[in-house]
């Protein structure tokens, strides 16, 4: 599957999962950070991934793994404010700028259309922690299964411990598991 078609279906589903919610300051699946955190942590990556792609700096760590409170990124309207940042980081992932080497922490030095294969696996991830109600589509669970299962980052604010899902669980299920959440455990609302 095309990275670049993978990454815009990716981003679609979580647009369509934002588009939904009605109550920003309830919690998500992700410990310790509301819905609106979710979204503010997605704007944070989009405005680091087209920092990455102009070269600009980008000091801003609100939204960072693991962050506190990343929900101040998302704004008044977190909806408006996701598509304005994944428009503006669109717009500079050329062919050239998805080549450039970036470094991230526990994955090393990789060319930025890698930070494009792992913001596939977050955005399908964090589609779910959104809407725990959500059917993934099944190739991107199998994409981002396959990602977080070669490059996993455990540590506090990236994925956390495995977990072992039910013997009859399904492929979104035991892809959710392993990056740490319970698919098969309602969320307190």
């Amino acid at each position: 599957m095309d990275t670049m078609e993978s990454y815009r279906r990716a981003q679609d589903g979580f647009d369509a999962a934002l588009a939904a919610v009605s109550r920003w300051d309830a919690p998500s699946a992700c410990a310790e950070w509301t819905v609106r955190d979710v979204a503010g942590h997605v704007v944070w990556g989009q405005r680091q991934l087209r920092a990455w792609a102009t070269g600009e700096d980008y000091a801003e760590t609100a939204g960072a793994p693991g962050s506190p409170k990343p929900g101040v990124l998302a704004g008044d309207d977190p909806v408006a404010t996701w598509r304005a940042a994944r428009a503006e980081a669109a717009a500079t992932l050329t062919e050239e700028a998805l080549r450039r080497p970036v470094t991230l922490p526990g994955l090393g030095e990789i060319p930025l259309a890698g930070v494009v294969a792992l913001l596939t696996t977050d955005h399908v991830v964090h589609t779910w922690d959104v809407d725990r109600g959500a059917r993934l589509e099944p190739d991107l669970v199998a994409l981002a299964d396959a990602w977080a299962r070669a490059n996993v980052v455990r540590r506090p604010g990236f994925f956390g411990p495995e977990l072992t899902p039910p013997a009859d669980a399904d492929a979104q299920t035991r892809m959710l598991a392993f990056v740490g959440r319970r698919a098969w455990s309602p969320v307190p609302a």
